[in-house]
């Protein structure tokens, strides 16, 4: 079948092919240019976690809104007259921007205990910076002393302080992804109506347009910000953090690697093969080939409206590994051919080339997409679309090479070879030469670099910091670590107290003239507040500041603190209490008070940052440890904390990762180990294959482990990339050895040299190419770039040594071909 299509059609009629195919990818260019990124704080998060619906109920009932930090560290001191007449002119300058709402800083916020007050005078006149007669002595000493103020927004040492700019919320937006999540959970329990369902449609593509449009604007906006910033850096240092702006980063991050190290690399690969083949043909055919294999799969994923990710943004370069690796495999069979019948017409090269490498490329391609189907298992969307992208992408590789292959050679005349390369250096035939004399050392060898590999596999760590995705002299980590370190922490953890008992309303008659004064205006509030509540909140916020990972701290227990002190240091009662409660002004009651107690729903929130800079932090040790903590410092008769927050939500995401490719790695190898059996048709061939496999896969775990490089998101897919590399060449040697091994009658030795003689050079100058391609990676900004290009060198590395030496030896020391 496979010779008549290549006979009666392929090589029949070249020129027709290539057009066909020209104009599908003519047409599939159209849809690569529909494809976007997309970074928002959704596409790394689990999809159908409980935990994310309960933080969505938090958000609402508090009403979180989004916001941006700029942390501003003036060259004069913070309380000198440049520098707040600075904060306020640069407040007014960001508050022309449409996309800010509202802006909190020192200059906005309640000053209440300058000088302390009763609570009764303080909710009748409020003072803040910009009050005429405010004592700015006290007001410093507020703000250096105040657990509402010190390490949140101002730094301890009072040299840099924070600026929230508070976003509009995007009521439309909310609107639809409210509707869209209702339908998709009513979806994930039963079938939806006709209607239902062609709603759940039309929100799809209406929220995708419109989610699209706003997100330029907040591009647009972000650049708004940092240009007005730009103006003031004359009185000192500004950086701006939130989840935002980081998200809006990590697009520019990845577009401009995309294009500078993409161009690079390309370059690269295109040099190295000029250096190995020195003819033309051997970089025109693979270049157009790679080429045309990403517009073809960036065209599908654009027409179907899928997206690239931060996760996903390296499946280009992913496809461009798997593609350079098929076409090199066919160019190094074709020039072997050429070499070994120089007489032979171009006719007669390629069919034999094409037919004597579809078996063991198809194979090759099937078991690579085996290894990427683990991360279909991962349960987030973002990786799970990365599965599906590789798989579409490394089929569309192979057909689109043994098309534009054999159609563009048979145009061109024949020509020998340039063996120049491999005559000047040969690692192959060294490998060659170090199992033939030195077996027993590979062995050995190989068995000390897996127990070492394991070992450090058991070192390593499931983490991910988004401050260690940029280097240290970007602006972006330094404006992280300013907020992370000196303005209480990065990521939110948010406790939800729930109270058992239901707040109590007394008649009016059994209360005193005093109560009956707050009943008149409307403090019922007053009996929500008891002792009993107020001593369960001060010992979880007790318990919260206490912990090393957690920077700043918020509470109703916070104002009680602040409250004692303008009580003459006694508690305040529940009285006085429900007088803040009711009668602050809503727009500091929102700053103070709002954020933390929640009557009608009988529950207090504890608010905290973790310190993502923290080298110690371990997050689901540590939220195992405070779930743990919280349980036995609140008694059940009392009430049940839960955690949430971003924090949570993204732990789910790593310990999710961590299961899904760890734990169902073993399932992955027992697929491959069994499409081996289908293939070689034999078990023992099998499991050889498979223990030189797992060499190499250990010492990519093992090495991220002893290096401290984090199981995280981004380096989730060098298992899947370590299978796939691991597995093509595997295939391609055995199938190799198997031929010649009936071409020397059995001779395991001959076999060998003739093997690493022939199919060794494509294997070699496969991982050459890609791996001069992906050093250049080493010097991109971005953290995640950087791993990735050095473990896929690695991995490349790994994978040929294993394939040269540990294989061979296997195969020889065994024997597993009886006939």
């Amino acid at each position: 079948m496979l010779k008549y299509l290549y006979t009666h059609i392929i090589l029949a009629f070249p020129r027709t092919v290539l057009c066909v195919l020209f104009t599908c990818i003519l047409i599939l260019s159209y849809g690569a240019t529909k494809l976007e990124i997309d970074a928002s704080a959704e596409t790394l998060l689990l999809e159908h976690d409980a935990d994310l619906n309960y933080a969505k109920h938090v958000a609402k009932r508090y009403k979180g809104d989004d916001f941006l930090v700029i942390a501003y560290s003036p060259k004069d001191d913070l309380f000198s007259p440049q520098t707040l007449q600075t904060i306020e002119a640069l407040s007014q300058d960001l508050l022309k921007i449409d996309r800010i709402q509202s802006i909190t800083s020192i200059l906005s916020v309640p000053l209440l205990q300058s000088p302390p007050r009763p609570v009764k005078e303080l909710v009748d006149e409020i003072l803040t910076l910009r009050s005429s007669h405010v004592d700015l002595t006290l007001a410093k000493q507020e703000f250096l002393n105040s657990p509402l103020y010190k390490d949140n927004l101002v730094s301890s040492d009072f040299t840099t302080t924070a600026l929230l700019l508070h976003l509009k919320p995007d009521l439309e937006a909310q609107a639809m992804k409210d509707e869209r999540t209702a339908l998709k959970d009513k979806k994930a329990l039963e079938p939806l109506s006709l209607e239902e369902d062609t709603r759940l449609n039309e929100l799809d593509k209406a929220f995708k347009i419109y989610r699209d449009k706003q997100r330029q604007k907040e591009h647009n906006a972000i650049e708004r910000i940092r240009a007005v910033m730009s103006d003031y850096t004359i009185s000192g240092n500004l950086f701006l953090g939130g989840v935002n702006m980081i998200a809006d980063d990590l697009v520019s991050f990845v577009k401009k690697d995309l294009s500078i190290f993409g161009t690079l690399l390309l370059s690269l690969v295109i040099l190295t093969l000029w250096l190995i083949f020195r003819q033309l043909r051997w970089i025109f055919i693979p270049v157009i080939i790679s080429i045309f294999s990403v517009i073809a799969t960036t065209g599908i994923l654009g027409f179907m409206g899928w997206e690239v990710t931060v996760i996903s943004s390296n499946f280009v370069s992913l496809q461009l590994i798997i593609t350079l690796s098929v076409v090199l495999h066919l160019m190094v069979r074709y020039r072997e051919l050429a070499l070994k019948y120089p007489r032979s017409n171009q006719y007669k090269l390629i069919l034999n080339t094409v037919l004597s490498k579809a078996n063991p490329s198809f194979f090759a391609i099937i078991t690579t997409i085996a290894g990427f189907s683990s991360l279909l298992l991962s349960g987030i969307l973002p990786i799970i679309n990365l599965g599906w992208m590789m798989s579409v992408g490394i089929a569309l590789s192979l057909i689109i090479s043994f098309l534009v292959f054999p159609t563009i050679m048979i145009l061109l005349p024949t020509k020998q070879p340039i063996k120049s390369f491999e005559l000047r250096f040969s690692p192959v035939s060294i490998c060659a030469s170090l199992t033939q004399h030195h077996g027993k050392k590979v062995l050995i060898v190989s068995l000390l670099i897996f127990l070492i590999g394991i070992t450090g596999s058991s070192r390593l760590i499931v983490e991910n910091s988004f401050i260690n995705y940029f280097k240290e002299n970007t602006a972006i980590y330094q404006g992280m670590k300013v907020i992370d370190q000196h303005l209480g922490g990065t990521t939110p953890l948010d406790i939800i107290l729930s109270f058992h008992d239901e707040p109590k309303t007394l008649p009016t008659e059994t209360l005193d003239e005093f109560e009956a004064e707050f009943e008149e205006e409307k403090s019922a509030a007053q009996y929500w507040f008891t002792p009993r509540k107020i001593e369960a909140i001060q010992r979880v916020h007790a318990y919260l500041k206490n912990i090393d990972e957690i920077g700043n701290v918020q509470s109703l227990s916070t104002m009680l603190e602040i409250g004692k002190s303008l009580n003459e240091n006694k508690e305040l009662d529940s009285f006085q209490l429900a007088l803040l409660y009711n009668k602050l002004p809503s727009h500091y009651r929102k700053f103070i008070l709002d954020p933390y107690v929640n009557v009608e729903a009988n529950e207090a929130r504890f608010t905290t940052r973790i310190v993502d800079s923290n080298e110690h932090l371990r997050r689901n040790e540590l939220l195992a440890r405070i779930q743990k903590d919280l349980s036995s410092l609140i008694p059940s008769d009392i009430g049940e904390t839960k955690l949430s927050g971003l924090m949570v939500l993204y732990n789910n995401m790593l310990q999710s990762l961590f299961f899904s490719q760890i734990v169902t790695l073993s399932v992955v190898i027992l697929i491959i180990w069994g499409m081996f059996i289908l293939l070689f048709r034999s078990l023992y061939v099998a499991t050889i294959a498979i223990v030189a496999n797992i060499v190499p896969m250990s010492t990519i775990f093992g090495f991220m482990g002893w290096l401290g490089i984090p199981l995280d998101m981004m380096t989730i897919t060098i298992a899947a990339i370590s299978i796939g590399i691991g597995v093509d060449d595997t295939i391609h040697y055995i199938h190799r050895f198997q031929h010649e091994l009936k071409a020397v009658q059995g001779n395991y030795l001959e076999a060998m040299l003739r093997s690493h003689a022939s199919i060794g050079y494509g294997m070699y100058y496969t991982s050459l190419a890609i791996m001069m391609g992906f050093l250049i990676l080493v010097v991109s900004n971005f953290i995640p770039t950087i791993y990735f290009g050095l473990l896929t060198v690695l991995v490349m590395f790994s994978s040929l040594l294993a394939a040269l030496l540990l294989l061979p030896k296997l195969l020889i020391l065994f024997k597993p071909f009886k006939n």
